[in-house]
């Protein structure tokens, strides 16, 4: 009888039930169906077993417990039915939503929302220190007004006046929960200034390191799209460099960039991005500030859009209002069609080309395209002139003599502090040239006579 060989013990896997909400007066760029589809890939890549979900429509969200009392009821039954540890909801629960759905749940049953569920995501594919200090800075900001539950056990034991008010409490049981929260609080919210500071001095090496590309002229390109739209595979394409490659939400995290030569010589770099998501959480946005500037300071973007996934144009959507709400919607765009070697004949990539602007078929895996991408690149940075009308402060020099050298002025008007330039500049310039441009109000002769001079700041 041959001897057992003793095999590696693999932890179980945390089950985990999913709970869609759509509040009516709420609009979604995806469907409740479509959502709840997007939630089941990230808890799987969250490494989570799915065992059930359910679902409900609202027109507006119950004040204690997001949905109504006899949903909780209903999911309180599946989740002993399926014995889940877990459950999900997708959508961002306040922190009186969780508290009051734990109680209903139990203790044996944790209460995550979307928020923490990408908020974990994130922390397990942060890899550099800026990721890591980034990460964590977003879960301390989510984390802190919800501390309550953690000191449950000792709050339920403030309070009490003695045995004449009819309290539970007494000697050496008053005040402790209290005092343990307060104290938990500020070492918190000494973490999160301690990161604030560190992410600062990142935010402040990444400016200088910014100036230094602009001085040299390089143009920058920032590969944009929703997660998991293939933008690492392009870079891995394009610059033919190692960067990781998943199938899976959120597979890298950390920005990379390539240097990449395009078909007439031009030196151009290239950086892989973070992945955009509906219902991206503000904490991370905010944390991420640092990073997302790397996009806002690009020349151009490339975005990078799944043609085969069947919400595509919700997630164009959803990537172009993130882009706004960033400060990038003013930056030239390409869409880059990816993956068309899924399309099942070239019908397809016509009728795709021609429903977005601006726009390339490619295949970032087989190389479909990529030339096509590469000459549409150079055209928009170096050959397109965009007529543009700007309004310079004298105290930004550099960007008046940048106009000379690199544009076509064909008017130019001072006045008491500023400058006013009409003319055409080349693509990769005109992202410098953004905040100094009136998007209210063209400027009138009457502001000229005026002296006006409510442009923004330098």
């Amino acid at each position: 009888m041959s001897p057992k060989i003793p095999e590696p013990t693999a932890f179980p896997r945390e089950r985990a039930f999913l709970v869609g909400v759509e509040i009516r007066s709420e609009p979604s760029p995806l469907s409740l169906e479509d959502s709840l589809a997007e939630l089941r890939l990230l808890v799987q890549t969250a490494d989570l077993e799915v065992v059930g979900e359910t679902y409900q429509r609202l027109d507006r969200p119950h004040p204690d417990t997001l949905i109504g009392s006899g949903k909780v009821e209903e999911i309180k039954v599946l989740l002993e039915e399926t014995a889940a540890d877990v459950v999900i909801f997708d959508a961002e629960l306040t922190p009186r939503h969780q508290r009051e759905l734990e109680e209903r749940f139990g203790s044996q049953v944790r209460v995550l929302d979307r928020t923490a569920l990408i908020l974990d995501i994130f922390a397990r594919h942060a890899h550099t220190r800026e990721g890591i200090l980034q990460v964590e800075l977003a879960f301390y900001e989510y984390r802190l007004p919800r501390l309550t539950r953690a000191w449950t056990n000792l709050a339920q034991q403030t309070g009490g006046g003695g045995g004449r008010t009819g309290s539970q409490g007494g000697v050496g049981l008053r005040g402790p929960g209290e005092t343990q929260l307060e104290v938990d609080r500020r070492e918190i919210r000494r973490r999160i200034a301690f990161l604030k500071r560190e992410l600062e001095k990142v935010r402040a090496h990444r400016q200088r390191y910014r100036q230094q590309r602009r001085k040299s002229q390089i143009p920058v390109i920032s590969l944009v799209g929703y997660t998991n739209a293939g933008k690492s595979t392009l870079l891995n394409r394009l610059a033919r460099a190692q960067v990781y490659v998943a199938d899976q939400l959120f597979a890298t995290l950390d920005p990379t960039t390539r240097r990449v030569e395009l078909p007439g010589g031009h030196v151009v770099l290239f950086t892989d991005t973070v992945g955009f998501i509906q219902k991206l959480p503000t904490q991370l946005i905010a944390a991420f500030r640092a990073t997302l500037e790397e996009i806002t300071e690009s020349d151009l973007l490339v975005h990078v859009l799944d043609v085969t996934h069947p919400n595509a144009v919700e997630q164009w959507k959803v990537v172009q209002e993130t882009l706004e709400e960033i400060g990038a919607g003013d930056i030239p765009v390409i869409t880059a069609l990816n993956k068309i070697d899924r399309l099942p004949d070239t019908t397809a990539i016509k009728a795709l080309s021609d429903a977005f602007y601006h726009s390339v078929p490619i295949s970032a895996l087989t190389g479909d395209g990529i030339p096509n991408l590469l000459r549409a690149i150079e055209t928009t940075l170096y050959e397109d002139y965009t007529p543009i009308t700007v309004h310079i402060p004298y105290s930004e020099g550099h960007l008046i003599s940048l106009f000379h050298e690199h544009g076509k002025v064909e008017r130019v008007t001072h006045h008491d502090g500023y400058v006013t330039m009409q003319g055409l500049l080349p693509g990769r310039f005109l992202a410098r040239f953004t905040p100094f441009t009136r998007s209210i109000k063209t400027v009138t002769q009457t502001d000229h006579e005026n002296g006006s001079t409510d442009f923004p700041d330098s």
